[in-house]
């Protein structure tokens, strides 16, 4: 899915330029101090030097003039630096955590639409790139006032010798307007093949273990590094435009100075001008012809816009909208999925289709259906992972876009197949959430999805370290699970969160999930006959649509039910026979219904 700005928003520059009104201002005062004592020097030191050649005391004044301004000049620019360098610190941590606040307020199907490897690259370089233009502009305008007011200075001096150097400024317009259009190009390329060996790695490393077992290793090493050529030649280009730049201008300044001077010196001798005019101008001939210095500053800026506008898609995603409802206190859990859709927001292909389904609070009801046929995605839309692009979701009869956020992911919990640890400890991991759980309801939690004897065994406990805890995928889902047991709501979502539990350890979660029935809805995203034999309601997904629904005892009449578990369980020993506790199979065929609703 590609990211569109809306049109009409506020340049980023312009925002960020008002995160630090006074720090900028301070920064644009020092850059035109700075520029202003460069300019008034060359004319002290022409006066001055008047003064010496007239013969006569020797001026002290003038002295102590030129070197204050020389002080003043050193110490503004020096301050402008600082500033310039702090603010720009600033800017680029406000711009990362608004950037990356509007990213996790928004509905994740759009804020991750980009891969996570080039989400990644916005969310580090590009910010960094982008921040430093309100402080790359402020500091510019010294550029841009040095030049111009050396022109001044010079036709004050004499006209001849300002004609002289104004003959040559049509040049350097035409170098510098070349250059930043140049830059710009090419800058933004070489973003564009960073972003693709980012999402390269990160496929990569998310992939490692398939890697390995795979030993493709080679392979994935010239896949990730493919897009080098690209970026070298990128970057080629872009140090050739700012060499080509530096190159023109290295031999078009020195013959306009020395066109300058030779006019200078020619009015001399015609007694135009004084010596200390001859000194002036030549200080004021060498500041005006060092507006190639710009380049740089320009460069900067083509960079930083380049980056405003890739991070622009991010910054201007829409958050979730809502009303501030809220279901009623003390409700079950009553879910509604009324004639949902899901599409492709690529090409309108249908993830789900037309799904009517109601699941009466409290009860459990178990998603079933081969890969591919859209549980994942009914599970991300009952929680409100994402909205539907057609129709609506009700829980306790309130529709979830109507719900405040924070309200409603206190309501619903969430456990996945590869959970994310978050946390800096095992507790902290277990712990957070919506609100932060207290030791002992991680305990809790911890004892009822099985995970305290593992937890155990760690070095220090609960206390220990997620990045030193060598955990499985079965103990990292557990850990996911105690997470969702240590904040209940009114609705639980288990999307395919017991598949790499071993039997037992799901039979004992299957019976905390059982011990919260009649006050707490579960949906569980199933692949195991098991998971289904015990759900109070199965509902059977095909292609996107809901093809039956009812109890997974009457389902197992039909052939094709059965077949579901023998495409998605390969590893269940028992695919041909209903788990223990099952109802045997019954002999009256159900009667597939599209959109069927459980009663």
């Amino acid at each position: 899915m590609r990211l569109h700005p809306r049109p009409g928003t506020e340049s980023g520059t312009r925002r960020l330029a008002r995160q630090h009104p006074a720090a900028l201002l301070g920064l644009l005062l020092c850059s035109t101090g700075g520029a202003l004592a460069a300019l008034a020097l060359p004319a002290a030191l022409g006066h001055t030097v008047d003064r010496l050649v007239a013969g006569g005391p020797v001026p002290w004044s003038g002295l102590l003039l030129c070197a204050a301004l020389t002080l003043a000049e050193t110490g503004f620019d020096a301050t402008a630096a600082v500033t310039g360098t702090t603010t720009t610190a600033k800017l680029t941590a406000s711009l990362r955590t608004r950037t990356a606040a509007r990213i996790l307020a928004a509905e994740p199907r759009r804020a991750l639409a980009l891969p996570t490897g080039d989400l990644t690259a916005r969310l580090t370089a590009r910010t960094a790139d982008a921040a430093s233009a309100p402080v790359t502009a402020a500091g510019a305008v010294s550029g841009v006032l040095l030049p111009l007011g050396a022109i001044v200075g010079l036709l004050l001096i004499d006209l001849w010798t300002a004609a002289a150097l104004l003959l040559g400024a049509p040049l350097l317009v035409a170098l510098l307007r070349a250059f930043t259009r140049r830059t710009a190009d090419a800058g933004a390329d070489y973003q564009r093949a960073q972003s693709l060996i980012a999402h390269r790695l990160t496929e990569a490393l998310d992939g490692a273990d398939t890697i390995r077992a795979a030993r493709t290793g080679a392979r994935e090493h010239r896949r990730v590094l493919e897009p080098l050529a690209a970026l070298a030649v990128h970057g080629r280009r872009t140090w050739s435009v700012y060499g080509r730049a530096v190159g023109t201008s290295g031999l078009l300044l020195p013959l306009l100075m020395l066109l300058v001077l030779a006019v200078a010196g020619l009015r001399l001798g015609a007694g135009a001008i004084g010596v200390g005019d001859l000194v002036a101008a030549s200080r004021y001939a060498s500041l005006a012809v060092g507006i190639g210095a710009l380049t740089g500053a320009l460069g900067a800026l083509a960079r930083s816009r380049a980056a405003a506008r890739s991070l622009e898609p991010l910054l201007t995603l829409a958050p979730l909208p809502h009303r501030g409802l809220g279901p009623a206190p003390g409700a079950p859990g009553h879910l509604e999925l009324r004639d949902v859709g899901v599409e492709v927001e690529q090409d309108g292909s249908p993830l789900l289709t037309g799904v009517h389904l109601t699941v009466p609070g409290g009860t459990s009801l178990a998603v079933v259906g081969r890969s591919g046929s859209g549980k994942s995605v009914l599970a991300a839309v009952a929680g409100r992972l994402l909205d539907p692009d057609t129709g609506s979701v009700l829980l306790d009869g309130v529709p979830l876009d109507g719900m405040e956020p924070d309200r409603l992911r206190r309501e619903v919990a969430y456990a996945f197949a590869r959970p994310a640890l978050l946390g800096a400890t095992v507790e902290d991991t277990i712990a957070y959430g919506p609100w932060t759980a207290s030791p002992e309801a991680v305990r809790d939690a911890a004892r009822a999805a099985r995970a305290d004897g593992f937890l155990a065994l760690l070095p220090y406990g609960y206390a220990t370290p997620v990045a030193d805890a060598p955990l499985s995928g079965g103990e990292r889902q557990r850990l996911g699970l105690a997470r969702a047991f240590a904040h209940p709501g009114r609705l639980m979502i288990l999307d395919d969160a017991l598949s790499s539990l071993d039997t037992v350890t799901e039979h004992h979660v299957r019976r905390a999930l059982d011990a919260r029935a009649g006050h707490c809805t579960r949906i569980i995203v199933a692949h195991r006959l098991s998971s289904a034999a015990l759900a109070d309601r199965v509902a059977w997904l095909e292609d996107g649509r809901i093809r039956a629904t009812g109890r997974h005892d009457e389902l197992w009449a039909d052939p094709d039910y059965r077949a579901v578990f023998r495409t998605d369980t390969s590893t269940d020993t028992s695919t041909d026979t209903p788990a223990e506790g099952a109802a045997p199979a019954s002999r009256t065929p159900v009667t597939p219904t599209a959109g069927a609703e459980a009663p």
